[in-house]
């Protein structure tokens, strides 16, 4: 039996000699458990609910002996929140944007497009009147150049350690919870921000991306017949390389040069000619951009599936890239430096997550970036290992190559970005225009308006909780109540009152009131027995009531138990006898004729119809009619013959207590009902 069950029964066992008329003070006290004996700190492992003087496990044992203060509190500290010193601004993750905001990084530390873009002109000018900023209302980009400029002036500048790009986000008309294709995303930003430059006068800002990234290649196609060649100009911004069957780099753009043989049905129209003849096709090189793009084209369509799919194959790539070999204009300075690398960690086209490795221009130093986070690598060293563990294992999967020193293989590289080698290393800096940082110095001053709020907070939180410590180590030695005077309170309300993350409440104990406005007992399992001395002082800060002292035991409600549990030891007295009469054989006429499965079930009928009655007591804080049932809440206790029957002797009837015979209506069967006595 477990221990509650065995206090409830202990509680009520003197109710099997005392009866009803006869209950007195101490059976009461007995009732509500009164004088057990309380529970000791170390030897009672958990709360016992069965004793009102189990005053263990409710929540003591965080607060007795010494508290780190951080525990008075769930605000972070504010400074975490502050950028740190010679580091970059992260990005906040919108939801699924990471693969935007590994973009804004790589393209805010190419310092020449940051300085084109500071010098456009900008409605910021609009919003300034006379020597400061409109306080009035915050400051909203209009144009897609102008959302940048002010991104990129508070990755610059900003004193918090992230920033929110959703209005740059917004502006764009992106969808933040779904992914979009990253590579598509390049090519498309950059169409359009090239065309909103395109109609700037500065030739510095106009032509910016073209000086950046754009390149020009030709497509050469030659008659076999006549050697007349047919070129195609085109102009490029990343060059799309095919991965598949390729382990280098290298192999890679030797593919995407490679001659086209022109033959059979895919023959060539000479124009020359003017006949269809064999021919070959290649692309030619003619100029390099001085940021280089290469799209890895690891996100490819899979005709079996019908969706994209995602080629997890290794590709080796050096720290330098001489592109000479490539070009058909030899002689230039076509030496290139890895300046990033874009990952997608995950094995899916269709889910994952971006990241940047970006190599600081000015101090050569590389960073990983991952949304609000930004990691600096050690040595000035790319390290790409551990994203390479990231992605999960697949039945195809290969080990990962060996690298010499100054190359990397990765199976999660995407895009490359190489920069044209100078021989002078990148020394200027870039200002921020003055409207730009007006608008950055007042974020600045809300966030350390914030930082103040928070520590302001944090400290009052501290300062309660100090309170709260000292109160609890007072009060809870307190607690018990002993010989001396005492009151109730909910176990509910003392676990809430020590509890941190909550604020104490005023006392509420009308849940658990009789109908006579006094602490039922069966409601003892849910209370505690505390001192006066503790309860006048929890009354008198929180508030509440009614207050539940000595006089709130119940006597009604305890005879009215009292003789329930009579009732029911009786009712068992009178199964036996019934039983016993039963066995009688019915000689004559003499007897009663009773339904077989009536026999079977009146005493479980009349165990219901009490558990009934002690129920509704319990549903209703004990409001009842009388000794009367309320109607409709109880089963019908009337059984009448049907079936097959059997007749009984008249004194097994009236030999029970607790049943009576009654004439069937107009039947020549008879009725037994089954009522309370």
């Amino acid at each position: 039996m477990a221990p509650r069950l065995q206090l409830e029964k202990a509680a009520w066992r003197w109710a099997e000699t005392v009866r009803p008329e006869e209950v007195s003070q101490e059976h009461i006290e007995t009732a509500y458990r009164i004088w057990l004996e309380p529970c000791i700190r170390g030897v009672c492992r958990r709360n016992c609910k069965g004793n009102p003087n189990c005053l263990v496990g409710i929540g003591e044992h965080i607060w007795l002996g010494e508290i780190d203060e951080n525990s008075f509190h769930n605000i972070d500290d504010p400074n975490c929140e502050r950028r740190k010193k010679n580091s970059f601004v992260g990005l906040t993750n919108l939801g699924a944007t990471c693969y935007v905001n590994t973009f804004l990084q790589v393209w805010f530390l190419n310092l020449e497009l940051r300085q084109a873009l500071y010098l456009c002109p900008s409605t910021c000018s609009d919003y300034m009147m006379g020597d400061g900023i409109q306080e009035e209302k915050d400051y909203e980009p209009q144009t897609i150049c102008e959302h940048l400029q002010y991104l990129f002036a508070l990755l610059q500048n900003s004193n918090r350690r992230y920033i929110d790009p959703s209005g740059f986000v917004k502006a764009l008309g992106l969808d933040t919870g779904q992914q979009q294709d990253a590579q598509e995303f390049s090519k498309l930003f950059m169409s359009l921000l090239e065309d909103t430059l395109s109609k700037q006068k500065n030739p510095d800002v106009r032509n910016i991306v073209q000086q950046q990234f754009c390149g020009e290649y030709a497509y050469v196609t030659v008659c076999n017949q006549c050697g007349r060649e047919s070129k195609l100009l085109s102009k490029f911004y990343e060059l799309e390389l095919n991965i598949q069957g390729h382990k280098q780099l290298t192999d890679c753009i030797s593919e995407f040069l490679k001659e086209e043989k022109l033959e059979g049905d895919n023959r060539y129209f000479c124009e020359n000619c003017q006949s269809k003849q064999n021919a070959t096709r290649k692309i030619r090189l003619l100029s390099l951009p001085c940021t280089l793009n290469l799209q890895l084209m690891r996100f490819v369509f899979d005709r079996q599936t019908g969706h994209k799919k995602k080629l997890n194959t290794y590709i080796g790539f050096s720290e330098i890239l001489d592109m000479e070999p490539y070009v058909e204009h030899k002689g230039g300075s076509y030496v290139y430096e890895l300046s990033a690398v874009l990952i997608h960690r995950g094995v899916s086209a269709y889910s994952g997550h971006y990241i940047a490795h970006v190599k600081d221009p000015q101090s050569g130093e590389w960073y990983k970036f991952n949304d609000e986070d930004i990691e600096k690598m050690e040595g000035k060293k790319l390290q790409l290992g551990i994203e390479e563990d990231l992605a999960e294992p697949s039945k195809s999967q290969t080990r990962k190559p060996k690298c010499g020193k100054g190359t990397h293989c990765s199976r999660n590289a995407y895009m490359l970005v190489y920069r044209l080698q100078t021989q002078e290393k990148t020394t200027t800096t870039v200002q921020v225009p003055a409207f730009l940082q007006e608008l950055v110095d007042r974020d600045n001053c809300k966030f350390e308006e914030w930082c103040i709020e928070m520590a302001e907070m944090r400290k009052q939180s501290v300062d309660k909780g100090k309170a709260k410590h000292e109160e609890v180590k007072e009060l809870y030695q307190r607690l018990p109540a002993g010989a001396e005077p005492y009151e109730f309170v909910s176990l509910e309300w003392l676990q809430k009152w020590l509890d941190e993350s909550t604020p104490t409440k005023p006392i509420d104990n009308h849940a658990c009131l009789c109908s006579h406005d006094k602490l039922h007992p069966d409601k003892i399992s849910i209370m505690k027995r505390i001192s006066e001395y503790a309860a006048d002082i929890f009354y008198s800060r929180y508030g509440g009531g009614p207050r539940l002292t000595v006089k709130a035991l119940c006597k009604e409600c305890v005879v009215e138990r009292c003789r329930v549990l009579r009732l029911k030891s009786q009712l068992n007295e009178d199964y036996k006898t019934v039983n016993n009469l039963l066995k009688a054989t019915v000689k004559g006429s003499d007897g009663f004729w009773v339904g077989k499965s009536s026999l079977r079930s009146w005493r479980q009928l009349a165990l219901e119809q009490l558990d009934e009655q002690d129920g509704d007591v319990d549903q209703s804080n004990g409001k009842m009619n009388g000794n009367t049932l309320n109607k409709g809440s109880a089963k019908s206790l009337c059984v009448r013959a049907r079936g097959r029957q059997r007749r009984i002797p008249t004194r097994a009837i009236l030999g029970a207590s607790f049943i009576k015979p009654e004439r069937g209506l107009g039947s020549s069967h008879e009725e037994l009902r089954l009522i309370t006595c």
